[in-house]
């Protein structure tokens, strides 16, 4: 599943390399809304380029950065949790950098951001520095509540037979409640992790089901899709 363009950002010397999806030439010539797409622990696979290329198909510009493709993938992987963890950092200012790509294109509009769990970690930290106009938050971990505060309209979904993420999906729905936040965040009882990822990841699926059900659901991950798709299109509009 190719890519329609390849380019690059380098906010801090690293070149993090960017695969751009866009959706076919409308006829009124309109910019279309845009959309930063953030992989899972394990770096960009076929299975998020699915991802960006079913956004492209809707009719936004998908930009997917992958934030593992330079040095070792453990100290990759190690910069981007203390990236995450701490809510600055290398990772941050890539994808910051990716932002900044699409809303410099002359075809795009308004940016919004989704990610996969770790990647749904990165997608909620964003909108809560307001980068974005929307985003999408699937089984990542949740920020305090002070920086929900801040928030961006959020989308999203956890799988409560994940133990270890389900229950961070429940306090994040809590807190936007109670802060009174705009957000259509849902818990879905019969999946787990990783529901809307179809790449398997099979050691892992063997080793973490006890505590996280990683596996695609086929129902949670289509009612996902389309409360996503109606919550960007109010947010991030046509452009």
């Amino acid at each position: 599943m190719p890519a329609d363009e390849i380019t690059s950002v380098m906010p801090r010397g690293r070149t993090v390399p960017v695969e751009i999806f866009r959706p076919l030439p409308g006829a009124d010539g309109a910019r279309r809304p845009g959309v930063v797409v953030i992989h899972e622990i394990f770096g960009l696979n076929d299975d998020i380029r699915r991802i960006a290329r079913r956004f492209a198909d809707e009719g936004y510009v998908a930009a997917v950065p992958d934030l593992m493709a330079s040095g070792v993938f453990v100290a990759c992987v190690l910069r981007a949790a203390v990236a995450l963890r701490s809510g600055h950092g290398p990772a941050v200012d890539e994808l910051e950098a990716v932002i900044a790509l699409l809303e410099g294109r002359p075809d795009v509009g308004r940016v919004g951001a989704v990610g996969f769990c770790m990647g749904g970690g990165f997608a909620l930290l964003l909108g809560t520095r307001q980068r974005v106009g929307a985003a999408g938050v699937f089984y990542g971990d949740v920020r305090p509540r002070d920086e929900l505060a801040r928030a961006c309209p959020l989308t999203g979904g956890y799988g409560e037979r994940d133990r270890l993420f389900g229950p961070q999906g429940r306090r994040l729905i809590d807190t936007l409640n109670e802060l009174g936040k705009e957000h259509d965040v849902r818990l879905y009882p019969e999946a787990g992790h990783s529901y809307m990822n179809q790449a398997g990841h099979p050691i892992m699926a063997l080793l973490t089901r006890p505590l996280m059900h990683v596996a695609y659901d086929a129902e949670a991950a289509e009612d996902s899709w389309r409360r996503m798709l109606a919550f960007f299109a109010r947010h991030l509009g046509t452009g």
